[in-house]
């Protein structure tokens, strides 16, 4: 499988520069294949709930489908908060009437609290994208992968005031049986992707929308990026995209939990 390429604490090293991502395995035929490898995690990925908290438990299967049905298009912004970009990006969302889902890294949210706090006044959706976005981390030991996890959720939840992630995403698609249980017992759903738009490698405004329009018919969900360094051709092709898919149709929405 494909991944975004990179490694541990890849962003202390990499801001400002564009990340060296390459495309993940799209298509839903491939996510439902690796989804029921879930079937044979460990018991011990349950992580128990903390006091004061309602944890309710949801699906490890890797979701993709959108809450709207067939002409459902599910936005998700991964990598951020970023003080400049996920503002800009949150502007165009509500111009538009679009809800997101943001995929934070954990250093990213404890950074940006602020930030944070926007998404969620906004009406979107919280997802825990690790602590450090190590697209390794499925070669590593149960102990980080649990450490991973569960300390960014818990920095993203301090950082929005209290509300917690509603989805994990796993850095460069790097999931693992146990991840997934982990995640989905803290009542996080494990969350794919079936359209990269590949913004990361900034190949253009131009080209971002057309592999928007091209890879659209392989799934709903939408993958973009407000960290990590210039997302100018983000925002332009999101200016764009909006816009356009609603003319089309097409609404947006949640990914399914």
């Amino acid at each position: 499988m494909a991944r975004h390429s990179g490694g541990r604490g890849w962003y202390g090293k990499l801001i400002g520069a564009a990340l060296g991502v390459t495309m993940l395995a799209t298509g839903a035929s491939v996510w439902t294949a690796q989804a029921g490898d879930a079937d044979n995690a460990s018991p011990e990925a349950t992580a128990p709930a903390e006091p004061g908290q309602d944890v309710k438990p949801v699906s490890s299967t890797i979701a993709h489908a959108s809450e709207k049905g067939k002409r459902g298009v599910n936005i998700t912004i991964d990598d951020g908060p970023d003080p400049k970009w996920t503002p800009q990006m949150l502007d165009l969302l509500r111009e538009n009437g679009v809800k997101a889902t943001f995929c934070m890294v954990g250093t990213q949210a404890q950074a940006h609290p602020d930030v944070v706090k926007q998404v969620v006044a906004a009406g979107h959706r919280l997802c825990d994208h690790s602590v450090s976005h190590n697209t390794g981390m499925d070669k590593d030991t149960q102990a980080y992968q649990s450490k991973q996890i569960l300390d960014a959720e818990r920095m993203i939840t301090k950082a929005s005031g209290g509300v917690r992630p509603m989805y994990y995403r796993a850095p460069g698609g790097a999931f693992t049986p146990y991840s997934r249980k982990l995640a989905a017992d803290r009542g996080m759903r494990p969350l794919g992707w079936n359209v990269d738009t590949k913004d990361f490698e900034r190949p253009g405004t131009d080209a971002i929308v057309a592999t928007v329009e091209r890879e659209l018919p392989n799934g709903p969900t939408l993958l973009f990026h407000d960290a990590g360094g210039d997302r100018t051709q983000t925002v332009e092709a999101l200016r764009r995209l909006l816009p356009q898919l609603k003319a089309q149709g097409y609404s947006f929405g949640f990914p399914v939990r």
